[in-house]
This record gives C-alpha cells, structure tokens and sequence, in this order.
C-alpha cells in the first residue's frame, strides 16, 4: 500500500514538473506574439513552484518572464517597476546559465537609458532618476547611471535624492574620466564623437572623416562636491554647505560658481567684510566675463541690492552687448524701484499737498518707465521671434508705452 502512494505522488510530481514547463514554453510563445498580458498570467500560475525545479527549467522561466516584462510596451516610458522586473528577471537567468538572457538584459539597459533620455526631453526628471538609479542598483559597476541619476534628480528639484546619490559618489572617489574619440566629418566640418576606437577607424578608413584625436574627459569630481556644496545652501543647512565649499574649493580653488555660492551664504550669515572679499577674489580670476557679473546681478537683487545689480547687468553688457538676458533684467532691476514709490503714493490723502506730492511721485515713476525702455527695445532688436524672453519683453514694453501715452508704438507691438 505504501509503495502505491509514493508512486501516486511521484506521478504528480512528474505531471506538476510538466504542466510547468509546458507553462513557460506557452508564454514564451504568447511573448512572441505579442500577448504580454496572456505571459504574464501563465506564468504567474506556475511561480510557486518554479523554486524546486531544476536550474534549466528556472532559466527557461525567468528568461520567459524577462521578456513579458520588457516587451510590453506599457513598460517602454512610463511603467518604471516593470523595467526592472524585467532586468531582474533576466539577472537571474543569466545566473542560472542562461546565455540568450545576457544579450536581451544589454538591450533592455540600453532601452531604459533611452526612456530616461525621452524623459529629460519631456522634463519628467524624477521618472528618468528612478530608470537611472534602478540600473545602477541592478548593478553597482555602473556608476554612470548612478551619476546621471543625480543630474536628473538636480533638474527635477528632487535635491533631496540628488544629495543621497551624489554623497554615494563623492563616498566612492567617483572620477567619472573616460577617454574621448573624435575626427572631424569632411562634409559638414564639424567634430564628431565616436563609442571607441575601433567605430571611428571604420570611417576613417571609408574617407568621410579625418582629423582623429583622443582625449581624456575632465574629472567630475569637482562639480560633485560643488553640487553637494549648492544642495545644502538649497536647504538652507549653512553649516554644512561651507564645509562641502571648503571641500569642493580644495578640488577647484577658482570655480566662480563655488565662489559666488560661497559668497551668498557670507551674505545670508551678515558677514559683509567676507561676502565683499569673495566677490572681489571672483572679479579677480574673471575679471572679463560677463556671465560672471550677470551673475552677480542675479545675486545681488536676490539680496535686495538693487543699484548694485543695476551696476552689474550694465558692466555684463558692457562686455556682451548681445547678452539678451542681461538687457531683460536690467530693466527688470530699474522697474523694481516702482515699488517704494508706488507704496508711498497708496498712502497719500487727498489734501493739495498730498496731491502735488502725488504727481511728483508719478512722475518719478514715469522716468523709471523711460529709463526701461531702452533696454527693453534693445531685446526686441537682438532676440529672435517666438523667444520666451522676446514675448517678456514684448508684453512689459506694451503695458509701459500705454502708460507713457504712446499708443501708436504700444498699438504696433500688439499687432
């Protein structure tokens, strides 16, 4: 009797073992065809037991449900977690001896660093960081993905993950150097990069580009520890953004950008004499740049120090006069001096002495106008139809040749 049984069980354990394979052969072919829900279902149906099989038919199974999940084409942009099932699932087969799951996990990389780019594109940053950070977690060797992942986090304003990820980095001595080929296209002129050597000897050799150079690309490790640096003045944790500057000035002691971060924190703290020597240590190592003073422009209204970024946009177009931006936010600097002075009317009665203190006020306010308008034109004049700054200008230069009276010119902007 005893024998009978063990024989029974045995024969459904044969027929269990089959039904699986039979299973996994059935959503491999539902994968081809294109049925990733029907793939899915089978071979859900069949997971619980996969565990006891032997390492073929495990193989078999997560290659099957690698290409479930990678085919579908729900899983191409937007469903992240179904990407890296997909890699997880051919990460196994691949351990489990499976060599068509290494070609298909190199393609699937490859797909979600596409849709993390389709995602920058779109600025959906924080889905792109997830696919990136989801590569690198597959596997801690690519330490790229894990960087990108930290820029994407930086755009999205996720800066609590771009600091988690950029500490990992700074904690790694990530260097981020790789070595650059390039040759120049004969028929456009222009330097073009290549994956590696052997790709750009090919057109070398097919005489459509000439001109090779290789190089190595600069470190990243300085703009890292500037970024860490940038995400605690963000924070507003003072205390730890100077010693991530004093960190971040020992790899790059004349980065401007540090130098001006480190300056608004002197600023933020009321150490004038140490935010007036670091902008005067910035003048020093750029003393020509007009992004440089621009910047400072920027600074300097952020601070409430208006004249002084008056000054500043002035000497970046003194240098640029092409500088679009700088033109738009010097006359966005002078209109802000509307402010006090239309504050200080709403307070006037309507004796004859507040009246006659009424138009002088008004007609301060109207030079600020006049004094705007220049560069405001200057804009229109330089930048190109359809610009985001083009229709800033536009519609502020309206509203102000309304209020002056000229209606002709404000008419024709309209138009």
């Amino acid at each position: 009797m005893k024998k009978s049984i063990i024989t029974i069980g045995l024969a459904f354990l044969t027929m269990g073992a089959f039904a699986q394979k039979k299973e996994i052969k059935n959503a491999l072919k539902a994968t081809e065809a294109g049925k990733y829900s029907e793939a899915k279902n089978l071979l859900q149906s069949v997971e619980s037991m996969v565990a006891t099989e032997k390492d073929k038919v495990k193989a078999d199974f997560y290659l099957a449900k690698g290409n479930a999940f990678m085919g579908d084409p729900k899983a191409t942009t937007d469903n992240t977690s179904e990407l890296v099932m997909a890699a997880k699932a051919y990460k196994k087969a691949i351990d489990l001896g499976e060599k068509d799951a290494e070609q298909k996990l190199a393609l699937l990389k490859a797909k979600m660093i596409n849709s993390a780019v389709e995602d920058q594109k779109a600025s959906k940053f924080s889905e792109g960081s997830k696919k990136l950070i989801a590569l690198y977690e597959l596997d801690k060797s690519d330490t790229l993905s894990l960087y990108n992942a930290a820029s994407l986090a930086v755009a999205g304003k996720d800066y609590d993950k771009a600091l988690e990820y950029y500490l990992q980095l700074d904690e790694m001595g990530y260097e981020g150097t790789s070595t650059i080929y390039t040759a120049v296209n004969k028929e456009t002129n222009e330097v073009e990069s290549f994956a590696n050597k052997n790709q750009r000897d090919i057109y070398l050799k097919a005489g459509s580009h000439i001109k090779p150079e290789t190089k190595q690309s600069e470190s990243k490790r300085p703009e890292i520890i500037k970024n860490i640096a940038l995400i605690y003045v963000e924070q507003g944790n003072q205390e730890k953004a100077m010693t991530a500057i004093a960190k971040a000035k020992e790899e790059s002691p004349n980065d401007t950008a540090l130098l001006l971060s480190e300056a608004d924190i002197y600023h933020k703290m009321d150490k004038m004499d140490k935010y007036s020597e670091t902008v005067e240590k910035v003048l020093e190592i750029e003393p020509n740049n007009p992004v440089l003073y621009y910047n400072l422009g920027v600074s300097s209204m952020s601070m409430g120090a208006t004249q002084k970024a008056i000054n500043y946009y002035e000497q970046a177009i003194e240098l640029d006069p092409d500088f679009t931006n700088a033109y738009v936010n010097l006359a966005s600097a002078i209109l802000d001096q509307e402010k006090p002075i239309v504050e200080e009317m709403n307070k006037l009665g309507m004796s004859d002495a507040d009246t006659r203190k009424y138009n002088k006020l008004q007609e301060q306010r109207l030079e600020l106008y006049k004094e705007a308008v220049p560069y405001l034109e200057k804009v229109l004049e330089k930048e190109e139809k359809g610009t985001g700054l083009r229709q800033q200008a536009t519609q502020t230069l309206k509203q102000i040749y309304s209020l002056l009276g000229e209606t002709q010119k404000a008419k024709a902007l309209q138009d």
